[in-house]
């Protein structure tokens, strides 16, 4: 199969399909690679680095279309590399549909086969694809968290760990999933006072024998939630429905209830955000305040560590790529129902219930 490697061209995004390590595995079980001329560049891969794991570097991203069979990205295709999708193409990366009509019809109208990584799981019901990223955007979260409660940066100057004689800043995370609990281990790293919001008892269980005595665990009803958000000084959503638009955990009103500088760090606005007031927000321009309140919604965060995201997630999407390029795409879904689950669009129809049912579409 011929296989194409764009170059990324959202705000601020470094990372690359394929690295060369990936694609010298693809050429040697025989297939072709092309990638767009200076696709690695923002995580110091040259074109010589490409070449010498036997990939073809071509001029523009309409070559990299027009030789390729399989297209193989990071992030959901812009409008104008939809435009250069036919239905010959299969497209395998991150769509994040349920928030994002405009993709979905233009994808529909191309007619390609369109793989979403977040929604293929594994036999143990996660999220292979998924994982990396989150536990990056896990772990980022409280970064940035930190950086944006400081007083600078018009939060409320408060250090997240404290110091003796001053009680470390409450940070509230709504979801144990990957991110979750990513995010929980940086915190607690940095000797916050962290609590862990979920909705299934037994995984609250689990966190609790995991982290010890280290975290707090509360279940996520919506008395809790607004206390949480009245109390904390940095709050984390990390909740995921797979496939689908994001709950809306946090209302407008708590707003009103919060500390004044506090912060909210939404990791789910990829799927439409947990907060009500969330919108996407770009490394550019990275935050917007309502209320007082500092937002934090970048819709690509992996995207700033981007050398560390592109290895963990072709560590994670290669076994993947290799099959879809062997056996072509309908076999390769025919053999393996889990990567079936990560059919999101093809011959212009919605293939995934939870994206049909977001988007208030057929599925077919």
């Amino acid at each position: 199969m011929r296989v194409g490697v764009p170059k990324e061209i959202k705000n601020h995004e470094y990372r690359v399909g394929l690295t060369p390590p990936s694609v010298a595995e693809l050429v040697a079980a025989g297939q072709e690679v092309s990638v767009e001329t200076r696709a690695g560049s923002g995580i110091d891969f040259d074109d010589q680095d490409y070449i010498d794991a036997g990939a073809r570097i071509v001029a523009t991203p309409a070559e990299v279309f027009a030789q390729s069979d399989m297209i193989v990205k990071v992030k959901e295709p812009q409008a104008g590399e939809i435009a250069l999708l036919e239905p010959r193409h299969l497209l395998f990366t991150y769509l994040h549909l349920a928030a994002d009509r405009p993709q979905t019809e233009g994808l529909m109208k191309s007619g390609a086969t369109c793989i979403a990584y977040e929604t293929v799981t594994s036999p143990h019901r996660g999220l292979p694809l998924l994982k990396p990223m989150s536990e990056v955007a896990g772990r980022m979260s409280i970064q940035v968290g930190a950086h944006y409660l400081e007083k600078e940066q018009g939060g409320r100057g408060v250090l997240l760990g404290g110091v003796p004689g001053v009680a470390p800043a409450r940070v509230a995370i709504l979801g144990g999933g990957v991110a979750g609990v990513n995010a929980a281990q940086m915190a607690v790293g940095m000797r916050a006072d962290v609590t862990i919001y979920d909705i299934n008892n037994d995984r609250l269980a689990e966190l609790d024998m995991f982290f010890s005595s280290q975290i707090k665990t509360a279940y996520a009803s919506k008395a809790a939630v607004a206390a949480a958000v009245r109390s904390a000084h940095l709050v984390i959503g990390a909740v995921l429905v797979p496939g689908a638009a994001a709950p809306k955990l946090v209302t407008r009103e708590m707003l009103k209830t919060m500390k004044r500088g506090s912060v909210l760090v939404d990791i789910a606005i990829d799927q439409g955000g947990c907060f009500e007031t969330s919108h996407p927000t770009t490394h550019d321009d990275p935050v917007f305040e309502i209320d007082g309140i500092i937002h934090y919604c970048v819709a690509n965060m992996p995207g700033a560590v981007a050398r560390t995201s592109t290895f963990a997630l072709n560590n994670a999407t290669l076994p993947f790529a290799l099959r879809l390029a062997t056996m072509g795409a309908e076999a390769a879904m025919a053999a393996d129902p889990h990567l079936a689950n990560g059919l999101n669009v093809s011959d212009g129809k919605i293939r995934h219930a939870a994206v049909a049912e977001a988007l208030n579409l057929p599925l077919n």
